[in-house]
């Protein structure tokens, strides 16, 4: 067992030196088996150690332990034979591996206990050595097993991790009043999160010295802005984050595949990505990106989109005849929910002003982010607009198309069914399934967006990532 190397003797010393990473948003919900906006899944990689993790091309790979897949339904794990403790110390053993995912069974109002349903039973053999027993064969099992590992004393007294977490990754929870206190382990070194929704603030702060990172959630001027500035350096990638809107299906007019057609050909992706985009932002067609190992064709490793799908062009004189042949009375009214956050209201107002022509009039209704997400998850909406983060498996779309992942049972807002796309997702035909979905346009996709992060000078070790983590928290260094 690893001891971490902070200790109360050598952690003051660093107390001048804290780093300060300004956030838009701020985390929902510490606790990994609850956790599905993108701010908490990015602390939560940090605070908690995972099973299995995944390589650049997004396949699983050994994270907290390796696997042996005994038979198509049962897997054995070992976890690592040097490991660090929990944060108060206690060893992690295969007994919390066991009660982590026991527990999430028994969540009825978790995201990820569907996910779960198939797992029959999970058996400790010793403090290395866990066995997962499937109900049915499942051979991409463990690419599921990415749940932050919780100590099972603290899940049988309840503990209240969201707030309270405990976990056994490289960054330990210290307090969550004003900002989000963390300590790196190795080091002691302190990194607060501190939230700042508007986005000229955020810079602001950044260049007047009161935070040291940035990272996203930038109009582009701003970005371009800080290149200008010698104290300040920008780094940039391509980005892997799909943006969506998306569609309510128990709506009587967006049931209809023609009104839905006409929604996606009524918006100029490319005009918003060269207007108000920062640089690396792609036009998307599906929730991978093409880069993802099950895009991987002879005809399709480097194009910007996927082979089989092409993009749905700006034209509004084909929207406004898909409205007519319909037989939707014209200005159709819609109504798009989003986010207070001034990007994204912004994104809304261009695409209200791109629908006008295609005979849409969409009225804008922005909210705070908790109020608009809990609108999202319980289908009170017409039309929302989201990114999926950090998505890694073919299975997501089981999750946000499938009939029976309606939440809380997944992810499928939309509450889209469809017999057809269900067949080719049981079979796992993600080709089929990625073109059914394509044509049958449950959501309009719009684009993968790009990264940036924008620090001073002498912030060292952070690179930004094509799905936006913050997993460099674990290296960044400040003078």
């Amino acid at each position: 067992m690893l001891i971490s190397a902070c200790t109360q003797q050598n952690s003051s010393a660093q107390l001048h030196r804290d780093i300060v990473f300004a956030i838009a948003q701020a985390p929902l919900n510490l606790d990994p088996r609850y956790a599905t906006d993108a701010a908490s899944e990015r602390v939560n990689r940090l605070i908690y150690q995972s099973l299995v993790d995944f390589d650049a091309q997004s396949k699983p790979v050994a994270s907290l332990a390796s696997w042996l897949a005994v038979s198509p339904t049962e897997y054995r794990f070992k976890l690592n034979k040097i490991r660090m403790p929990f944060h108060n110390q206690a060893p992690l053993n295969a007994s919390d591996v066991k009660a982590t995912y026991d527990s999430l069974a028994t969540l009825k109002d978790s995201p990820h206990t569907a996910e779960f349903a198939n797992i029959k039973n999970i058996e400790v053999i010793d403090n290395d050595i866990v066995v997962f027993h499937l109900k049915q064969a499942d051979r991409h099992f463990p690419a599921k097993l990415i749940i932050g590992i919780l100590p099972a004393d603290l899940i049988a007294k309840n503990q209240d991790f969201s707030h309270q977490p405990m976990g056994s990754g490289a960054l330990k929870f210290i307090s969550w009043q004003n900002k989000l206190s963390l300590q790196r382990l190795k080091d002691c070194q302190k990194i607060s999160l501190l939230e700042v929704k508007d986005p000229t603030v955020r810079v602001l702060k950044l260049l007047h010295g009161e935070v040291d990172l940035l990272q996203g959630e930038l109009p582009p001027e701003l970005v371009k802005y800080l290149q200008t500035k010698p104290e300040i350096i920008v780094k940039t990638s391509v980005g892997a984050n799909f943006s969506y809107l998306g569609l309510n299906m128990q709506d009587p007019v967006l049931q209809n595949l023609k009104v839905r057609q006409a929604i996606a050909h009524a918006i100029d992706r490319n005009a918003i990505i060269a207007k108000v985009m920062v640089s690396s932002t792609r036009v998307a067609s599906a929730i991978l990106p093409p880069e993802h190992y099950t895009n991987h064709s002879s005809t399709n490793h480097s194009s910007t989109n996927h082979a089989n799908l092409p993009v749905y062009d700006y034209n509004p004189t084909l929207a406004k005849q898909l409205l007519i042949e319909a037989g939707v009375k014209q200005p159709l009214k819609l109504v798009y929910k989003t986010s207070t956050d001034a990007q994204r209201v912004r994104f809304a107002t261009i695409m209200q002003a791109q629908m006008q022509p295609a005979g849409i009039d969409l009225e804008i209704r922005s909210l705070d982010w908790g109020t608009f997400f809990e609108d999202v998850k319980q289908g009170n909406f017409q039309l929302y607009g989201l990114t999926w983060v950090g998505i890694k498996t073919p299975e997501i779309y089981v999750k946000a198309f499938g009939s029976k992942s309606v939440p809380p049972n997944g992810f499928n807002r939309g509450r889209y069914t469809d017999a057809e796309l269900d067949a080719l997702l049981a079979n796992e035909n993600w080709p089929a399934a990625t073109t059914r979905i394509h044509n049958q346009l449950p959501y309009i996709p719009l684009w993968y967006e790009g990264q940036f992060a924008a620090m001073h000078k002498q912030i060292k070790h952070y690179l930004p990532k094509s799905d936006g983590n913050w997993d460099d928290l674990a290296t960044i260094t400040k003078p």
